[in-house]
């Protein structure tokens, strides 16, 4: 392998720039080329790959006028990374986005029309029950509560999950996604999952589990998404 040999300004190199990789053996510099996997993704990463580039068509599709109109909307609305203030808002590319593909969640995709963002209202989620059904599938069954003077019946719970061995933390990229089986109730009441062969999903052949959730509202008017609860249950089948 081939020695670095040091100059000004560089009397030392670590690590990897371009397709070189930097390294160090028996005190001195060598370089080798950069080893490079192409990663294709998984078949739920195509998919959502997918899904955005259909709504990045979409918005490049609408005329310039009804751009504008979601440009001025997006004033409205605060950003969910920090500084969160009334300083830092979306673009209205972000929002028209947003309700694209909240109502492709929905099963419902098509280009939406420019809406005013509102406001979501407050929720809160506990597991109630949970069943294995036909053998391969698990029923989650949990109690809702939305805030207080808002409709539930107007949205749909989108549920991010990860099961896990009892005790173990989390790993964002094996979470998957679940539409609840109807909408929120008007009042408290139950709201449902299905999840098919959960065994096989996670790999996991066990009588105890650790569920990692995230839960987001989706907006069937509107097709936004409201900010993620995250909620963490141990359970027995």
């Amino acid at each position: 392998m081939p020695r670095y040999i040091p100059t000004i300004p560089f009397e030392d190199c670590y690590g990897s720039v371009g397709n070189r990789t930097y390294f160090h053996w028996k005190k001195n510099c060598y370089y080798k080329k950069k080893a490079y996997t192409e990663f294709k993704g998984t078949e739920a990463q195509l998919v959502q790959a997918d899904l955005h580039h259909r709504a990045l068509e979409a918005w490049r599709s609408i005329p310039w006028e009804e751009q504008k109109i979601w440009n001025e909307y997006a004033v409205e609305v605060p950003s969910k990374r920090a500084p969160y203030d009334k300083k830092a808002h979306i673009s209205g590319y972000n929002l028209f986005v947003s309700a694209y593909q909240g109502f492709a969640q929905l099963g419902n995709e098509h280009v939406p029309a420019p809406v005013r963002y509102s406001s979501f209202p407050d929720f809160f989620l506990d597991l109630e029950s949970n069943q294995v059904v036909e053998g391969t599938g698990l029923l989650m069954n949990f109690f809702c509560s939305i805030g207080y003077g808002h409709n539930g019946r107007r949205y749909r719970l989108l549920l991010k999950l990860e099961l896990t061995r009892p005790g173990h933390g989390r790993q964002p990229g094996l979470q998957r996604n679940f539409l609840a089986s109807s909408n929120c109730p008007e009042d408290d009441g139950r709201v449902s999952f299905l999840i098919p062969d959960f065994r096989e999903t996670w790999r996991l052949d066990l009588s105890e589990f650790t569920a990692h959730c995230r839960f987001i509202l989706l907006d069937t008017q509107t097709g936004f998404r409201s900010r993620e609860r995250m909620r963490t249950f141990r359970f027995f089948i």
